[in-house]
């Protein structure tokens, strides 16, 4: 059996790689292994299970309850409702483990299962471990120990839920947003209903699209990754911005008065100065990843504020913020987290925040994201290729050298090999596009031809 659990939970294809079967043996396997770890001690555990919409999530929802309540954890349903929602409750309800059944962005097929440790943090890579390895031991013939009589899990919907993550929500708002027209694109998602309902609690005028889902049309066309609808829609009806989550809505992008994208970086160029104006930018320092856009490192460094780069990945940007204290961290992708308040990336809390911001201040959105300017990125994937030596190759760093030189300061390069493909990932960002495109086209001939 390959590795099951990803960076984000296990996903796959609902019913063929991800099946009933696997999310009732995760979810006994997360109980006996967190029992272990002394988590329940003292205590009859709990559990708060939620999900987007997905069809497939009404299945898969009544296998993890069924598992968890088989192993003797009672468990709060809360239904459809966001990943940082599941976390903030989770943390809220001082329950023991948290369970999201979602595949985020991706397309309606697949399914994940996501869990969360007390708190509503992410588990840690030694308890995934071995959830895994209890897990497979019993796959193969183990058997489990089974409570039996009043031992058993119960099990009850917590609607309360929803109200609750809610007014989390308008009460972290540093200001109103009355006199805001906001167009939000849920993606058809776990957001459907919570969004517009904060947005219309904090006093702003909305317009909703994307927020019928059926358990069919979760990123269809929608959403943080499809923002043409977005764009239209603000444009048609004079918003002010529009605001666009994926289908967990643990990601926000936006859209200014008319229609640019203001992508991750920008928007946490724009929190990061807002929360250092209020004094809860811990360190005057925002977390990124080495993906972040050279314009949105050079528009902190003009500002006074330290950028501080991780690997590829929305965890990477968490274990940098609690190791080290921060309180603002994301990436481009839309991917935000403010730590004083969410345990994950939460895409309303962003949109809320941001739309506050422009609220507070009077200004446009546009204005505000001008802080700093979107240097062209190019991506190249080179494929086939043998990406252990990416960093060896003297060859491919006298030519990355060259390429550095002859972009100067305004200009970046980046070369990195895939976590899961046999391809090297060549990015180049330049002040101007065709030089961006020409240098990353000369690098990955290089990166072709040297690794080949």
């Amino acid at each position: 059996m390959g590795r099951l659990f990803g960076t984000d939970g296990v996903r796959g294809i609902a019913n063929a790689d991800l099946t009933a079967e696997l999310a009732l043996g995760l979810s006994v396997a997360a109980a006996h292994v967190l029992a272990e770890a002394g988590t329940f001690e003292g205590h009859r555990a709990t559990a708060v299970v939620g999900r987007d919409p997905r069809a497939s999530g009404e299945f898969l929802e009544a296998a993890v309850v069924a598992g968890l309540a088989s192993a003797g954890v009672d468990v709060l349903r809360v239904g459809v409702l966001p990943t940082p929602a599941v976390a903030y409750l989770t943390g809220a309800l001082g329950a023991d483990l948290g369970v999201m059944l979602s595949a985020s962005h991706n397309a309606m097929p697949d399914n994940g299962v996501k869990f969360f440790a007390r708190g509503g943090h992410k588990l840690a890579d030694e308890l995934e471990n071995r959830i895994e390895s209890v897990y497979d031991e019993h796959r193969t013939g183990a058997p489990w120990e089974r409570p039996t009589g009043a031992g058993v899990g119960r099990v009850r919907n917590y609607d309360e839920g929803f109200d609750q993550y809610v007014a989390h929500l308008i009460g972290v708002l540093p200001n109103r947003l009355d006199g805001l027209k906001v167009v939000l694109d849920e993606a058809h998602g776990a957001a459907a209903r919570v969004s517009p309902e904060a947005f219309t609690r904090a006093g702003a005028e909305i317009i909703t699209i994307g927020a019928e889902p059926d358990g069919l049309n979760i990123n269809d066309g929608c959403g943080s990754t499809h923002l043409d609808l977005l764009k239209a829609a603000v444009v048609e009806h004079g918003a002010d911005l529009g605001i666009a989550h994926d289908g967990d809505a643990d990601r926000c992008l936006a859209v200014d008065a008319a229609g640019e994208e203001v992508d991750g970086d920008q928007i946490l160029a724009v929190l990061a100065l807002a929360m250092r104006e209020a004094g809860t930018l811990r360190g005057d320092a925002v977390v990124g990843t080495v993906m972040s856009n050279l314009g949105f490192k050079m528009a902190m460094e003009r500002e006074g504020i330290t950028l501080v780069q991780t690997a590829v990945g929305d965890r990477y940007v968490l274990e940098s913020m609690k190791e080290h204290g921060y309180a603002l961290g994301g990436e481009q992708s839309g991917h935000v987290i403010v730590l004083d308040h969410a345990t994950t990336g939460d895409g309303t809390l962003t949109g809320l925040m941001l739309a506050a911001r422009v609220a507070s201040t009077g200004r446009s959105l546009a204005d505000l994201a001008g802080v700093m300017r979107r240097l062209p990125q190019v991506l190249v994937n080179v494929r086939d290729v043998d990406k252990s030596r990416v960093t060896t190759s003297a060859e491919l760093a006298t030519a990355v050298t060259e390429a550095e030189q002859q972009l100067g300061t305004t200009g970046r390069v980046l070369l990195r090999s895939s976590g899961t493909e046999p391809l090297v990932r060549v990015m180049v960002e330049a002040a101007d596009i065709e030089q961006a495109r020409a240098v990353a086209g000369r690098l990955a001939d290089v990166v072709k031809s040297t690794l080949g």
